[in-house]
């Protein structure tokens, strides 16, 4: 779910949604964020930024993450120096627990700010066979790659089947 505030909007949601934005960034006090800072596309889509690692990015504990007016202010563990930044922009992911910023003062600029996900095994299987069952009510999927000698199985609820052939072309 993203929830978004903007500088100067009148939409009804802006002032509670500023207000979920606040406290989760307060609640980043001692934690381990990525700080990360990207030249917006000309699509304005975030989509289409590519956020893997590049040599400025950071990783580092906040302290003191607060809101002041609108400004978010914030200091680097061990570091006395406050940094501040005010948006134009935010909008909070909270399923990824990611906020990216607009700063006011760079209009093309947008800064991700994330609490680092656990990072997924991935393995790409180019057409495994395929075996589907049902077992005790639930649907059971089978990919095996005979190449790389792999299999995975799959449990699936009826509902995230139906959400999964939704997505299948």
């Amino acid at each position: 779910m993203q929830v978004v505030w903007e500088y100067g909007s009148n939409h009804a949601d802006n002032r509670n949604n500023f207000d979920t934005i606040r406290q989760w960034w307060q609640s980043l006090e001692g934690k381990e964020v990525t700080w990360q800072q990207r030249v917006l596309p000309t699509s304005r889509n975030l989509e289409d930024i590519d956020w893997e690692r590049q040599r400025f990015d950071e990783t580092l504990v906040l302290a003191q993450p607060q809101i002041r007016g609108i400004t978010l202010y914030w200091q680097k563990t061990g570091d006395n120096q406050e940094k501040n930044t005010t948006p134009r922009k935010l909008i909070l992911d909270t399923k990824k627990q990611q906020l990216y910023v607009y700063p006011q003062s760079q209009e093309n600029l947008v800064v991700r700010v994330a609490i680092p996900q656990v990072p997924y095994q991935t393995y790409q299987m180019n057409n495994p066979e395929c075996e589907g069952s049902v077992v005790s009510g639930r649907y059971l999927l089978t990919l095996r790659d005979s190449e790389q000698l792999l299999e995975v199985k799959v449990t699936l609820e009826a509902d995230a089947l139906y959400q999964l052939k939704q997505q299948l072309p």
